[in-house]
């Protein structure tokens, strides 16, 4: 590659390359019928008009001045650096190689996947990758850790051992990540969302990706009667989805601990000794498909107490998804409060900084951080709130905005802290009751 990646594209990056990677990801118009290559030099042309700016976090694009990309391109996504040091975030597009992803969205509905047709029990569901539900979702999404990018790291190492022909029993492997944590945090979401950037960033391997997500609270109602034959039938399908090497198939088991704690129970003898055998069955057919390189196992669980060692030693990853910190909570509330100056609902337009750069200035209070401050105060109010929550406070403090039109960010923000105010009154006599 010549310097900065931009004249010869390519998602082969050499490994002698001592320059951090960023990822460019080119979401390709659906209308568009122009090849691979040519889209990425779009996104390389995209790229080269931001030369000089410093990369912190991610860049997205959605309007462009050259009449041929707005034709074929839908959005330019500039994304994270990967970096061992934390400081390397802050680097100039120049001291950079980049990785361009072309993909395309599917826009339909996802599929139920029902197993006793009579009783209409619907197993799963079935999504084509990449999908128009999930985009943004990734970068949505607030951690306090780089979670994220572990996760992409992981993938990858997955990917290299398979491809290495790694001996499995020798070194051993399970594609299992297990993402646990309060309720609201974000795991599920973080699940489907890392579904679709595997999808995206190996598309030069696997022409699609699909996402199955298993109802695993529908295996423990109507299913006695038929124990693990159902589950069996369940994993047949997913196996075909499996045997297409151009497919990265993903399958998602949320609330994991429904599996295991039913385990436990049928062991201790309070559940039907059938239970056991249907938790079997899934663990037996995880162990099965492990042994493809085309599929990661995703599990979630609201109670780590719950989940047994038989599936706790499955996993590769075991990532606790805490309640964010302030600062995430500030960057939760930056995002909500830049999609409603997007649409119109807070204006004028007001600059809220962000917090690092409030950092920066040391918190000085002047005409240029008042706002941020503001926010930086309602805030540290709201930590202890699940990023679930605190999406919503924004929507509830607008709904104590009596007036028509247009809020400005001033009184915005005043409604907010109101709004945070009244939810922890509202948790605090919950939990008295």
């Amino acid at each position: 590659m010549e310097q900065n990646g931009l004249t010869e594209l390519s998602n082969a990056l050499p490994d002698d390359e001592d320059l951090p990677v960023i990822h460019v990801e080119i979401c390709q118009h659906p209308t568009s019928v122009a090849n691979t290559d040519s889209v990425a030099r779009f996104g390389a042309k995209v790229v080269s008009q931001l030369q000089g700016r410093y990369v912190m976090d991610e860049v997205t694009v959605t309007e462009f001045e050259d009449p041929q990309i707005q034709e074929h391109v839908s959005m330019v996504t500039i994304s994270y650096v990967e970096s061992k040091s934390a400081a390397d975030h802050l680097l100039k597009y120049s001291e950079t190689r980049f990785a361009f992803h072309v993909y395309q969205l599917h826009e339909d509905t996802p599929v139920s996947e029902e197993i006793e047709e009579e009783e209409q029990i619907t197993a799963a569901r079935h999504w084509l990758l990449p999908s128009v539900e999930f985009q943004g979702l990734w970068e949505s999404l607030v951690f306090d850790s780089d979670v994220k990018e572990k996760l992409l790291q992981y993938a990858r190492t997955t990917l290299l051992f398979s491809d290495k022909e790694v001996n499995s029993n020798i070194v051993s492997w399970n594609r299992v990540i297990l993402l646990h944590g309060p309720p609201g945090t974000g795991k599920t979401s973080l699940c489907k969302a890392l579904a679709q950037k595997l999808c995206i960033r190996f598309s030069d391997r696997y022409l699609y990706g699909e996402l199955v997500e298993i109802n695993s609270h529908s295996l423990f109602s109507k299913w006695f009667s038929e124990s693990g034959k159902l589950v069996q039938k369940m994993f047949s399908k997913i196996h075909k989805l499996i045997d297409d090497p151009d497919s990265l198939v993903c399958v998602l088991i949320d609330e994991v601990e429904s599996l295991t704690a039913a385990r436990k129970s049928a062991i201790s003898g309070s559940e039907p000794s059938d239970a056991i055998r249907v938790v079997n069955a899934v663990l037996t057919q995880i162990d099965q498909i492990k042994k493809c390189s085309n599929v990661i196992i995703l599990t979630t669980s609201n109670i780590t107490e719950a989940i047994d060692l038989a599936f706790v030693d499955r996993a590769d990853v075991k990532q606790y998804i805490g309640l964010p910190s302030m600062a995430a909570v500030y960057k939760i509330y930056h995002s909500c409060i830049n999609e409603l100056v997007r649409a119109g609902i807070i204006s004028p337009a007001q600059q809220i900084l962000e917090l690092r750069a409030l950092e920066v200035m040391r918190f000085i209070e002047n005409d240029a951080t008042l706002l941020s401050l503001k926010l930086r105060d309602i805030a540290s109010k709201s930590v202890g709130f699940s990023g679930r929550s605190l999406r919503k406070m924004p929507f509830l403090a607008h709904t104590f905005y009596q007036q028509a039109g247009a809020i400005t960010m001033e009184t915005f923000l005043t409604l907010l802290d109101k709004a945070v105010v009244k939810q922890k009154m509202e948790e605090k006599q919950l939990a008295t009751q």
